[in-house]
C-alpha cells in the first residue's frame, strides 16, 4: 500500500497542490445542501490528506476517509483527529451505510490498485450504489482521453520553499492511459532528499462513465465546475443520485 504517494511527494502533494481540495469543497457542499444533505455521513474514496475531509467536518459531517496511501493517511490523520482514516485500496475496501460517497482528484482513474479496471469500475459503482442511503449521492470526477492534444509527452517544473517536483506526462492514445513519471526533490536538513514514482491512470469518457453509473441505477448529473471553481481541460464531474425511496 505505499508504493504511491510516499512520504515525500505525499508532503509536496499536501502543502503545493491543496488548491483542487479547497477550491472545490464549497461548491461541493452546495451541491450536499441543495440535495437535502446539510448533514449526515460522508465516505471519501481517495481522502489524500484530509483537506475534504477537514472542510467536512467543519461543516458538521461525519467522515470516514479511505486511501491507498498510508504516507497521506497519516497527514489526514494529524490534520482531522475527529475523523476516521483507514489505509486500504477503493477497489476492495468495504463501504458502510452512508449519506454520500466521494471520490475528489481523478482518484477512479488511478491504477495504484492492480486490479483495476473497467469490470472493478463497474463493481465499485454497484457497491456504493448499495451503500448509500436512500436519497444519497456520489460525487466525484474522472480524467477524459486527450488531456496531452497540445503536445505528447509534456514536462513541467514546480517548486515550493523546500521541495522540487518534476512530471513528466506521456499519453498512450491507443490503450487510453496517462503515465506520469515524478521526480521530487525534498529538503532534509542540509541536503535534498530525491525520489521517483511512475502513476498510471486509466482514461475514461463520461458518456462511458454516465452508462455504467445509470445501469446500476444511479440518476447522473455532469459538471465542468464544482460551485465557482472550474474544472481543468480533460476532467469532468459528476452528481450521481440514489432515488430516494418512499416509505411504505
Amino acid at each position: 500500500m505505499t508504493n504511491f504517494y510516499r512520504e515525500d511527494l505525499a508532503y509536496i502533494h499536501d502543502v503545493g497542490f491543496r488548491y483542487y481540495a479547497l477550491e472545490s469543497a464549497p461548491g461541493i457542499l452546495d451541491i450536499l445542501n441543495q440535495n437535502n444533505l446539510s448533514k449526515g455521513f460522508v465516505v471519501d474514496l481517495g481522502c489524500g490528506s484530509g483537506l475534504w475531509a477537514k472542510e467536512l467536518i467543519l461543516a458538521d459531517y461525519q467522515v470516514l476517509g479511505i486511501d491507498i496511501s498510508e504516507s497521506m493517511i497519516n497527514i489526514a490523520r494529524q490534520r482531522v483527529p475527529n475523523a476516521n482514516f483507514v489505509v486500504a485500496s477503493l477497489f476492495n475496501v468495504e463501504i458502510p451505510p452512508c449519506d454520500a460517497v466521494t471520490s475528489l482528484g481523478e482518484c477512479l482513474n488511478y491504477l495504484f490498485d492492480p486490479n483495476n479496471n473497467h469490470q472493478k469500475l463497474a463493481e465499485l459503482f454497484n457497491r456504493i450504489y448499495n451503500a448509500l442511503l436512500s436519497g444519497g449521492i456520489f460525487i466525484f470526477d474522472i480524467l477524459e482521453p486527450g488531456p496531452l492534444s497540445q503536445g505528447n509527452p509534456s514536462r513541467t517544473f514546480t517548486e515550493g520553499e523546500d521541495w522540487i517536483v518534476l512530471v513528466e506526462k506521456e499519453e498512450d492514445l491507443k490503450q487510453k492511459i496517462l503515465t506520469r513519471r515524478i521526480t521530487t526533490f525534498r529538503q532534509v536538513g542540509e541536503y535534498y532528499r530525491r525520489d521517483d514514482e511512475i502513476h498510471r491512470a486509466q482514461l475514461y469518457k463520461a458518456s462511458y462513465i454516465t452508462e455504467e453509473l445509470e445501469k446500476v441505477g444511479f440518476q447522473v448529473q455532469t459538471l465542468n465546475s464544482f460551485g465557482q471553481y472550474n474544472l481543468s481541460k480533460g476532467h469532468t464531474a459528476f452528481v450521481a443520485h440514489k432515488t430516494v425511496v418512499p416509505e411504505s
